[in-house]
């Protein structure tokens, strides 16, 4: 074996090493960045009472928070109690202090704005990350990452937990409807002032609209009143999915799927389960479960409905505008 064939050897043995451990018994060490959310609390939980079955603990965290953000600023206290007292967490003063103690990191910042100072750290060290959501502050930022988490092998992912709604996970599995002719989905879109309108709550049905009909959104238009958001995209082929979020009346999530099967309803939400069950085996394999250029879209879509806002519902080309968003950075 020359030299060269047997570095590269030595490289990948080096890359799964992690994976190996954790799978011959070693605890795999996770850390928690942004302690401002109830996902902090709910997914610690369920990963550490499952850990003599799967081998993922929580065990440090590092608070962070926005002050801007009154629901971010208000709560970091109380879940970063929660965590020391419940939980045996260990809170540290740095992300990259974390990243010593860890072998995989959550990202869970309620705010998407410090969401890619927060990665690079991470990325830096090598450490595989989830990101929750909104995976960024803007597009451009969502771009960042990901560049970043490719050029240096880190695996990077983002996922709302409605992407794994009961309904929507029964449709891709048993194709109950067929070829996807079409998708109308809802849910509720409470806005939030520094960040674009439907990064805040609005990303959850957005995240139900592509899980479904799959990426190839090549448009966007909308139409804002003051009890609804409504995004009309049109996709590869002609097909149609629209978001409708809700600010006036009964909130719920759901969708309706038009297939050459049939037509299916549903999507309420279904836990937190599902994703955590996800996240865990991501961490134990090193797969990400949802593809880069599907979320990218996905945020693409919602940057294009501000686009489309600012223009009077104007159509909003999603390439044009991801091509825009990496000529900012």
């Amino acid at each position: 074996m020359n030299r060269n064939v047997l570095l590269v050897a030595l490289l990948v043995v080096i890359a799964i090493v992690p994976f190996e451990a954790q799978a011959a018994g070693k605890v795999f060490r996770l850390g928690m960045i942004g302690l401002d959310t109830s996902h902090v609390t709910a997914f610690t939980k369920l990963i550490n009472n499952s850990q003599e079955e799967h081998g993922c603990k929580v065990v440090v965290g590092y608070s962070g928070g926005s002050p801007d953000i009154p629901s971010s600023a208000n709560r970091v206290e109380g879940y970063t109690k929660q965590l020391q007292d419940q939980y045996g967490v260990e809170i540290v003063d740095s992300i990259e202090e974390l990243c010593r103690k860890v072998d995989g990191v959550l990202l869970e910042s309620v705010d998407g704005r410090p969401h890619l100072k927060q990665a690079r750290g991470v990325i830096k060290a090598g450490k595989p990350l989830f990101i929750d959501k909104p995976m960024g502050g803007n597009l451009a930022d969502v771009l960042e990452i990901f560049r970043l988490a490719s050029e240096n092998n880190v695996p990077c992912w983002s996922s709302s937990s409605l992407r794994y709604s009961p309904a929507i996970v029964e449709l891709k599995e048993n194709n109950t409807a067929g070829e996807v002719l079409g998708c109308d989905t809802f849910g509720p879109c409470s806005l939030e002032e520094h960040h674009p309108d439907l990064y805040w709550y609005g990303v959850h049905a957005a995240e139900m609209l592509f899980t479904i009909m799959g990426p190839g959104c090549r448009s966007v238009r909308r139409v804002q009143t003051d009890g609804c958001e409504h995004v009309v995209g049109l996709w590869e082929g002609g097909r149609i999915g629209t978001f409708r979020g809700l600010k006036a009346g009964k909130k719920d999530y759901g969708f309706t799927v038009y297939g050459t099967k049939g037509v299916i309803q549903g999507g309420k939400f279904g836990g937190y389960e599902p994703l955590v069950a996800d996240i865990i085996k991501f961490f134990k394999t090193g797969k990400i479960p949802v593809p880069a250029e599907e979320t990218i879209e996905i945020f693409a879509f919602m940057s294009a409905a501000d686009v489309s806002k600012a223009k009077g519902g104007a159509e909003v080309s999603l390439p044009e505008l991801i091509e825009k968003a990496k000529a900012r950075k």
